[in-house]
């Protein structure tokens, strides 16, 4: 044990000071990415039959608790087909562009390990150079400090680059999940509520609100 751990040691010592670099890359990488993911997990809900959605909206209590907040905020004290659309505009603009903002900034990580890898490698072949360049007795062994260098950084971005292009990946597919099913949703709901429309005056009666009543606000989880 002790001594794989000074393997592991030496190793990391022989790429340099950019592994310090990777290092804290790698920590920004995955914890970005274990938060969107966790955001983007809905549990099977984005793969619910058209049957599901339409249980929840008779009884949002049945729905599982991100939805149910979903179908509140859009349907509790709308007036019309058009509140209940907009509602659901607000929170897709919004929570979309959450999620494409976290992917875009997990993809700027990802692009940048390999790169401070082949920084590593440029800086590890200087070194080689230089070595090189002055000779000595002491040449041999600061040739091959430099090219440790430059191998274990390569390496390193490489390592930490993979894993999170994946990650990247899942995200992106998650994202594309959510936004179909909120957009079937949205379908499903407007096809819900507009048998209950009387005539032209394309009123709501779900909720008896009066006609000055404002429209709730949009809880702060919901926008995040």
């Amino acid at each position: 044990m002790n001594s794989t751990w000074n393997q592991m040691l030496h190793t990391w010592e022989s790429g340099g000071w950019v592994m310090i670099a990777l290092a804290l890359l790698g920590v920004v990488l995955y914890s970005t990415a274990a938060h969107l993911l966790f955001s983007l997990y809905h549990s099977g809900i984005t793969r619910a039959s058209d049957a599901d959605v339409k249980r929840w909206l008779d009884d949002p209590k049945l729905a599982p608790e991100r939805i149910r907040e979903i179908i509140r905020y859009t349907t509790d004290e709308a007036r019309s087909i058009e509140d209940i659309a907009g509602r659901f505009k607000e929170l897709e603009s919004t929570r979309v562009t959450n999620y494409d903002r976290g992917i875009a900034f997990l993809n700027v990580v990802v692009i940048s390990a390999p790169l401070f890898g082949l920084l590593g490698t440029v800086l590890g072949m200087l070194l080689t150079f230089k070595a090189i360049g002055v000779g000595g007795s002491a040449t041999s062994d600061v040739i091959a400090k430099g090219i440790s260098e430059a191998l274990v950084a390569t390496q390193t971005g490489m390592m930490v680059a993979i894993p999170g292009l994946m990650v990247a990946s899942l995200a992106r597919r998650w994202r594309n999940e959510f936004v179909a099913f909120f957009a079937r949703l949205e379908s499903i709901t407007l096809r819900h509520f507009r048998p209950e429309l009387h005539g032209m005056t394309r009123i709501i009666t779900r909720k008896s609100v009066p006609a000055k009543a404002a429209a709730k606000p949009a809880p702060q989880a919901l926008l995040s």
